[in-house]
């Protein structure tokens, strides 16, 4: 039986002509701050390992530790290793090891460990909430063969990972509905709020937002943990989330939204009563004036609160100058939400509600000309904080998610450049157009909210008969408000714009919640960067391995290196050669060169001598400086068939 390791404006003129401008700037300030990068991460990443991955050591290790870039959660079980036959060989107990910016933790051994090949499969939560796993192998004497198969998912995956995904795809989508819409009723439109469509769009975000929310809540022990869904109802696991930076979030998040049910309901409650009760729309402002100056500061507050729980638990609060990332990022939610939700809230409107007054729209195509502004100055920064290299924005998944973003918002710019010329159109036309409907005898105005006919004063007896008139007025309804809808060629050309705006800004949405759960550029670079380079720990072994292949018959094995003390002064080297099934691999030669590029030192050849099949010594190796040394092996494996192999390790 094979053992599995464990898975761990509107288009005003001076508006129009800022725009270059600040394109021109933001371009000159995303090129500065790209070539000013300097180091940063968000994912944890694991940076180094005692022992590490693939080493062969002569006797068996006390403990295995683990050391990271950043700030990890970790449990009792966070770490386990493995035998040869799957057993485990720890203790169960996690040692602390972090001291000052190092953060390491490990697991003690039992003792009297034979040799053999160990697994180790590690598992932690990020300091931005994402669950990270890996699982490597060391040997005691010599390799083995095992019975653990590495686990081929990682952390968060599986049918929890993408139940636990959709959930926060689902939040950030109510979240900026209910943003959105709020603010399109109080900044553009108040006579909305007595408006059921807008009413519903708004209910409907805020509903959307808690059940997700409590999905993530119930589902974060095991999305970050075992990955099977019945340890959702573990309540020692959901005590556990509680006491967490994540879980404390989404339970802030939960009595936000409470303080959000209030502001919906004074918003179509009282605010929506008082609107009905005025007459024209000056009176509507008058009116109205101090009840919404009270919702809009509630409602700002209440949102910055809700966009805070992201803010706090994610990429924002780790890495580089988080006392400026968090309230970026809390703006930049706040401005995608009051211009995609806003939209949101426009295009029900201009279909569902045919009275939409012109001014409305002309105020949203200001308020979206803002948050636009707000958006690209946030999206600069944290582009830079999450790459800090042209080459990480290139080459890097998260780089190239956020270059499709960045192409998204500009096809998005582009249509609401549309939108707005219908806009500045529906501005220069008369407040009502009329048009008689000589068929229905219906006088249509642009501007009015629906003309009414003449219906039958009584209701049949007939239940049935009623059913059917009552189906028949229903028609007549909807074929009322779409004549009114097309009655304004500029208001249906408006329609078509904001809607196409609108299937824009839901890719654009997913993007944005992709972006949230990726491996930053920055990090992505730092993990290659520490792959080919080994850090040599004072008086410790370096140890390292080389995979090679000669292109030859039986060209494929590895090189396993130890430089014994791995320090400046002399050193002793040992060599393992492998063949590609795990045995000793009798080279016919084999050379090691060391080179400081640093200080143009070297190379300096070592030829080590045979000790025993597969197996090179040499005493004696001198290192006279410290720095970054590239060790250069060349493996012959016949009389033409040779490759080098290179590392670099840092001494000192």
């Amino acid at each position: 039986m094979t053992a599995t390791a464990p898975a761990p404006s509107t288009a005003r003129a001076p508006a129009t002509a800022f725009l270059p401008r600040l394109a021109l700037v933001l371009a000159a300030l995303l090129a500065t701050l790209f070539t000013a990068a300097s180091p940063a991460t968000a994912h944890a990443a694991l940076t180094a390992s005692d022992p590490t991955d693939g080493a062969v050591v002569a006797t068996a290790p006390a403990q295995v530790s683990l050391s990271f870039s950043e700030q990890v959660a970790m449990g009792d079980d966070s770490i386990r290793v493995l035998d040869p036959q799957g057993r485990r060989v720890d203790t169960g107990e996690l040692r602390d090891m972090c001291s000052g910016n190092t953060v390491r933790y490990g697991t003690a051994l039992h003792s009297g460990l034979p040799n053999g090949t160990y697994t180790v499969a590690w598992q932690a939560v990020s300091a931005d909430s994402h669950p990270i796993s890996g699982a490597f192998t060391f040997s005691i004497g010599a390799p083995s063969a095992t019975e653990v198969s590495l686990p081929t998912t990682r952390a968060g995956g599986g049918p929890v990972g993408i139940a636990y995904g959709i959930a926060r795809y689902a939040a950030y989508a109510g979240f900026t509905v209910l943003v959105g819409g709020a603010a399109f009723i109080l900044l553009c439109w108040r006579r909305g709020a007595a408006e059921r469509p807008l009413q519903k769009l708004v209910v409907r975000a805020w509903v959307t937002l808690t059940a997700a929310t409590l999905a993530m809540l119930v589902l974060r022990a095991p999305y970050t943990g075992s990955g099977r869904f019945a340890d959702a109802f573990d309540l020692d696991g959901l005590r556990a989330v509680l006491e967490t930076k994540t879980g404390a979030s989404l339970v802030s998040r939960l009595l936000l939204l409470g303080a959000a049910a209030l502001f919906v309901a004074v918003l179509f409650g009282v605010y929506a009563r008082r609107l009905q009760d005025t007459g024209t729309e000056e009176d509507t402002a008058k009116d109205t004036d101090d009840l919404t100056f009270g919702l809009a500061i509630g409602g700002a507050v209440v949102s910055c609160g809700i966009a805070a729980t992201w803010t706090l638990s994610e990429h924002a609060s780790t890495g580089i100058q988080p006392g400026l990332a968090m309230p970026a990022d809390i703006l930049h939610l706040l401005a995608v939400a009051t211009w995609l939700g806003g939209l949101s809230a426009l295009l029900v409107a201009l279909y569902k509600v045919p009275g939409i007054e012109r001014p409305a729209v002309r105020r949203f195509s200001r308020v979206a000309f803002v948050s636009v502004v707000v958006l690209a100055v946030t999206g600069v920064y944290q582009a830079w904080r999450q790459t800090g290299s042209w080459s990480a924005l290139t080459g890097t998944e998260y780089g190239q998610l956020l270059l499709l973003k960045v192409a998204l918002v500009a096809v998005l710019l582009g249509v609401a450049s549309m939108s707005r010329k219908w806009t500045a159109r529906l501005a220069e036309a008369p407040a009502a157009v009329g048009k008689h409907d000589a068929k229905a005898g219906v006088q249509v105005t642009a501007g009015d909210d629906v003309s009414r006919e003449t219906e039958p004063a009584t209701v049949p007896a007939d239940p049935e008969r009623a059913a059917q008139l009552a189906r028949q007025r229903a028609a007549l309804e909807n074929a009322r408000e779409k004549r009114v809808r097309d009655a304004d060629p500029d208001r249906a050309g408006l329609r078509r714009s904001v809607l196409a705006e609108a299937a824009v800004a839901v890719v654009l949405l997913v993007v944005t919640t992709v972006l949230t759960s990726t491996e930053p550029g920055r990090t992505v670079e730092q993990e290659a960067a520490r792959g080919s380079t080994a850090t040599a720990v004072p008086d410790r072994a370096v140890k390292i391995t080389l995979p090679f292949d000669t292109g030859g018959p039986n060209g494929k094995g590895s090189v396993r290196l130890e430089l014994d003390p791995g320090r400046v002064g002399a050193n002793t080297l040992h060599l393992w050669a492998d063949s590609g099934d795990g045995q000793p691999f009798a080279l016919p030669e084999i050379k090691v060169a060391f080179i400081l590029p640093a200080k143009d030192i070297g190379p300096l050849p070592v030829v080590p001598d045979q000790a025993s099949p597969g197996h090179w010594t040499a005493s004696g190796v001198q290192l006279p400086l410290a720095g970054e040394w590239r060790i250069d092996v060349t493996v012959r494996t016949s009389d033409i068939d040779q490759t080098t192999v290179q590392k670099t390790v840092k001494i000192g």
